[in-house]
């Protein structure tokens, strides 16, 4: 009886089908995808999932943000997260979903008595503080190193806390963070946030959605159906909140 029930365990754990995620450092939807303590969004919406259900396992691959739309094509996961359709993907073979779940890119300078929200309307010769291999609608979302450096003198690092220092210590004068960062980091840090002015205009509206390979092993349909089964009894909702996130209204289903 007892190799039985080891049997049918084993079984059932191998009926789980295995969905590879996308997964590169963008805070805080992921920090330190490559390390066993990667933390953010994607990991707890993923433990979400896998303790929802049985059929499907989630887990993380780590990418970049330079090579995760090469990755998804050459198969390396299934699908990948948090992609606004304004940054480069729409060439390249696959699925999609929207999430309904927005976040923005915002300004972000040192405080000065004399600076208001006009600061950021003009960025001639000032030293922009940017996340190398994202894309910025200031710059036509064009993410080249070469491209942003020459044309907009940009000082480009692999950490929003870094660029936020450069303000601080005078070594640029305006950084892009992500809104959801933005407001977390100032919970974090109240002291420094209140020598920061953040802009009201943002630089871009994310409009998040899923990209899926087109052999993905899950479809869009019942991804959708997962979100909308976790988000039942607002877990969603709970979790998005804990990030400084919020989700949009989902159009009605027939």
């Amino acid at each position: 009886m007892l190799l039985t029930l080891m049997l049918s365990a084993a079984c059932v754990a191998q009926a789980a089908t295995e969905i590879r995620v996308g997964a590169y450092h963008f805070p805080p939807y992921l920090i330190k995808p490559e390390s066993a303590g990667a933390s953010g969004l994607l990991p707890d919406l993923l433990k979400a999932f896998n303790q929802l259900q049985g059929e499907y396992r989630f887990t993380l691959v780590a990418t970049s943000a330079m090579r995760r739309y090469r990755d998804l094509q050459s198969g390396r996961f299934d699908l990948i997260l948090f992609e606004s359709p304004a940054w480069g993907w729409q060439h390249i073979a696959h699925e999609s979903l929207g999430l309904h779940i927005e976040d923005a890119e915002v300004y972000v300078a040192r405080a000065q008595p004399d600076r208001d929200q006009r600061y950021f309307d003009d960025f001639t010769g000032k030293r922009m503080a940017l996340y190398s291999g994202y894309h910025y609608s200031f710059a036509g979302f064009n993410s080249d190193r070469q491209f942003l450096t020459e044309h907009f003198n940009a000082l480009l690092t692999y950490s929003h806390d870094s660029n936020l220092t450069m303000l601080l210590l005078g070594r640029a004068d305006i950084a892009l963070i992500p809104r959801s960062y933005m407001r977390t980091y100032q919970q974090r840090y109240p002291e420094q946030s209140t020598a920061l002015l953040v802009s009201d205009r943002p630089d871009q509206v994310y409009q998040h959605q899923a990209l899926f390979r087109l052999q993905s092993a899950i479809s869009p349909q019942v991804f959708d159906a997962l979100l909308e089964q976790l988000n039942s009894d607002q877990q969603l909702e709970k979790l998005l909140g804990r990030y400084n996130l919020r989700s949009t209204p989902t159009p009605s289903r027939e």
